[in-house]
């Protein structure tokens, strides 16, 4: 099938509440997904859970592969279960979730105000995006700051999965498994993880006196910045 064809199908297997359901939560995985988890953590009967997944393959959101989850091969290991996981390619309409125009308005402000006042672009558009993951962590936390570090490490958990970070724990800390200026990362990738760098401690930063740590750590397949958890004590 063609990529805009296949864009379009894709758009269109979407709009079924079910499968969208199913796609976002294999998206925020951090391993392939077998259609029985997927149908256990999200109360559907196996054969749905199969029939939605199988759909979001077909249509190109979804890719699969075979494997024993017992980790064993021969005689007695089983049957190898199929396994889900996104397409590495990215769909029309941003799927995952893309902000190129955020991107391009806060580089274009900085330049504006760089020849105006003089000030190195880098400088102002790290104060630009800082401002702006500001404001997201001001809305998020409202007129209730969070009383403990877990709960503000939640909050920014929430609010960077509103924003198409698609954060996952890793071990102590948090990881971003989507980076919402992604193709702009590997054309320039020491601005982009700067700008998101600022643009998520913006949003730390405003979660109150709990609030977690954000820190530059990239990696492939993922975006750069990580957040930990505030150690208190």
């Amino acid at each position: 099938m063609p990529f805009a064809d296949r864009d379009a199908a894709g758009i269109g297997a979407l709009s079924d509440p079910v499968r969208r359901r199913l796609y976002l939560f294999v998206c925020a995985q951090p391993d392939p997904v077998s259609r029985e988890l997927a149908a256990d953590e999200l109360g559907l009967a196996p054969h749905q859970a199969k029939f939605h997944l199988d759909r979001l393959e077909r249509d190109g959101l979804l890719d699969s592969y075979y494997a024993r989850l017992s980790g064993r091969s021969g005689p007695g290991a089983g049957r190898p279960a199929k396994l889900y996981r996104r397409t590495d390619r990215d769909i029309a309409v941003s799927l995952p979730d893309r902000e190129y125009q955020l991107a391009g308005r806060l580089m274009a402000d900085a330049i504006a105000e760089s020849a105006e006042t003089g000030t190195s672009v880098i400088a102002v558009l790290h104060r630009l995006a800082h401002t702006y993951g500001r404001h997201l962590g001001d809305a998020a936390v409202g007129d209730q700051p969070p009383r403990t570090a877990r709960a503000a490490l939640d909050l920014a958990i929430e609010t960077l999965t509103g924003n198409g970070y698609e954060p996952r724990p890793d071990g102590g800390r948090v990881v971003m498994a989507n980076c919402p200026f992604h193709a702009l990362a590997q054309a320039q990738t020491q601005l982009v993880c700067q700008m998101n760098h600022a643009l998520v401690g913006g949003l730390a930063d405003a979660l109150g006196p709990h609030h977690p740590v954000a820190e530059l750590d990239p990696a492939p397949d993922r975006c750069c910045v990580v957040l930990t958890e505030t150690r208190t004590g």
